[in-house]
């Protein structure tokens, strides 16, 4: 494995246990309303209040649409925990398939980051670090598997010639 693919593997574990925790606030939150995250700094610097909110399920977008009771309505941590698997699984092959279907779930993720960067922002008005960290770690994925896509691709020429 290369430096790119070991940088990948580590930010694909640091986003999963960004997601599990997420998703463990936000159970616990839930389940106990008084319940306090090591996230929760202040009223305007809070995990849980963000996790909780209508944009913390389903991107905000799956209630409105499919209905509360749709399986797509689950937290956003969940999505997260299956897309930061995925990269990692994918970071295994040489493929040119799983190079571009990297690239193109980071850009994904990245798109997904920016509309909820601006739900946390404009809408929620509130700093959570847990969400503001997932976004850094899928900006270094998108950069990462680029440049492993664009590695592969002058290997498979260097080869051909």
């Amino acid at each position: 494995m290369d430096k790119l693919g070991g940088f990948r593997m580590m930010l694909c574990v640091a986003g999963v246990f960004l997601s599990a925790y997420a998703l463990n606030v936000e159970v616990s939150k839930s389940n106990n309303k008084d319940y306090r995250a090591i996230c929760d700094i202040s009223e305007k610097i809070s995990c849980s209040k963000v996790f909780s909110s209508k944009y913390g399920t389903g991107f905000g977008l799956v209630e409105p649409i499919f209905g509360k009771d749709s399986t797509l309505n689950v937290p956003n941590s969940i999505f997260g925990i299956m897309f930061y698997t995925m990269v990692f699984l994918l970071g295994f092959s040489r493929s040119k398939l799983a190079a571009q279907l990297s690239v193109f779930s980071a850009v994904l993720s990245c798109l997904g980051s920016v509309y909820l960067g601006c739900i946390l922002y404009f809408v929620l008005q509130d700093v959570c670090i847990i969400c503001i960290s997932t976004y850094v770690v899928n900006a270094c994925l998108l950069v990462v598997n680029s440049l492993s896509l664009v590695n592969l691709q002058e290997r498979t020429k260097r080869k051909q010639k």
